[in-house]
């Protein structure tokens, strides 16, 4: 019998041929929203080899206030979208069967106008061109970082339509999955949390309040895709500190999303701020995607830590995740589900370029026996 994690899956009207996917990674190396076309090529013709099912693309802004720093991939214009056309015709010219490609459209709310993460991820200081950032609350993210502006409702609306037209364009671009990104922090997530959202107007205070403006953004998406595209969702299964999300509230965001034509969520946590501790370990998540399934029903990915073939087949075949999803992983080893593939006992499917790199060709080779965990 085929493991678990290498039987198809349906997400909504999209049928992927494994249960792994590859997690959105920003890569910070756009220019002006642009997708560099050395690296993006390089980097999604990789992953569109790496047996996955379904690829990601990083996380990507609807509008230029909406980047996380200057290099960030974007959505907003026919430029940014003639670049990405591109790069996925490149990556779709090498993927292996079925392969599916989906992106996740997000903004980044008050933790926009910051440095690269290896530049030290800080907010940008004067002398760096920093733009003013926006959120539920003028609330900064932590000390030291801009203090961004209240939405109002024309700037509410401004978002909203950049989401629907930014969903537009990932339609043009021929993308089967559009995944909006409500969680680490970012803005969706700063409105469902009591962390950030201080608001208290119709967008604050309860639970429904809090919700309201990403199950609007989700509501005004689903409205303008095609009957053959998946749309999803990235939330938050806790923010991990007193006074903020709890899975209980995911389970209700979760269903709330369904009830608004979402068809899957993938569950992570944290972001909302710093100095929060984090009990980080393999599967640390996966509780919260197990109970969003088992009470909501809804098609559910687990992230965070999933490293080896073995953790990823237990986790689908118990029925904790109907999906997985890995990001370093793949960083580390690009060919993780041939490896995967193989140590499961199912036949890897390779390029027929690299078909000499068969077990009947090369038994007992380094290349094919199982990996060992992943750098984290």
């Amino acid at each position: 019998m085929t493991a678990t994690l290498f039987q198809p899956l349906d997400i909504g009207p999209v049928h992927v041929p494994n249960r792994i996917a590859v997690a959105p990674m920003c890569q910070y190396s756009s220019h002006d929203g642009c997708a560099e076309p050395d690296w993006h090529t390089q980097h999604l013709m990789t992953l569109a080899m790496s047996g996955a099912g379904l690829v990601m693309l990083e996380a990507t802004a609807v509008e230029r206030l909406g980047r996380i720093t200057h290099h960030c991939l974007g959505l907003w214009s026919d430029d940014t979208q003639a670049a990405l056309a591109r790069v996925l015709a490149s990556a779709r010219r090498v993927a292996l069967p079925g392969t599916r490609f989906g992106i996740q459209l997000g903004h980044a709310g008050r933790k926009a106008s910051a440095q690269r993460p290896w530049e030290g991820g800080r907010a940008l200081a004067a002398e760096a061109d920093p733009w003013q950032t926006v959120a539920p609350s003028a609330v900064p993210f932590t000390d030291g970082w801009h203090t961004p502006a209240e939405l109002d409702e024309a700037g509410l609306a401004r978002v909203r339509d950049a989401f629907v037209q930014a969903a537009r364009r990932a339609v043009a671009l021929g993308l089967s999955v559009i995944e909006l990104h409500a969680a680490h922090g970012y803005l969706l997530h700063q409105f469902t949390s009591p962390i950030a959202n201080k608001r208290t107007d119709r967008y604050g205070g309860s639970l429904e309040n809090r919700l309201r403006f990403p199950l609007e953004v989700a509501h005004a998406v689903r409205a303008v895709l095609p009957a053959h595209v998946a749309l999803g969702a990235r939330i938050t299964g806790s923010d991990w500190t007193a006074g903020g999300i709890t899975v209980e509230e995911a389970v209700v965001f979760a269903r709330a999303l369904q009830a608004e034509g979402v068809d899957y969520v993938c569950v992570t946590s944290g972001g909302i701020t710093l100095g929060i501790s984090i009990p980080v370990a393999p599967d640390y998540q996966v509780p919260f995607a197990e109970r969003i399934r088992k009470e909501v029903g809804i098609v559910t990915r687990a992230v965070g830590l999933i490293v080896t073939p073995a953790q990823a087949e237990a986790i689908v075949a118990s029925g904790r995740a109907d999906q997985v999803a890995l990001a370093r992983a793949f960083l580390d080893n690009p060919r993780w589900g041939w490896h995967a593939a193989e140590s499961l006992g199912v036949k890897p499917v390779f390029p027929p370029q690299y078909d000499r790199l068969s077990a009947s060709s090369w038994p007992g080779s380094a290349l094919l026996r199982a990996p060992v965990a992943q750098k984290v």
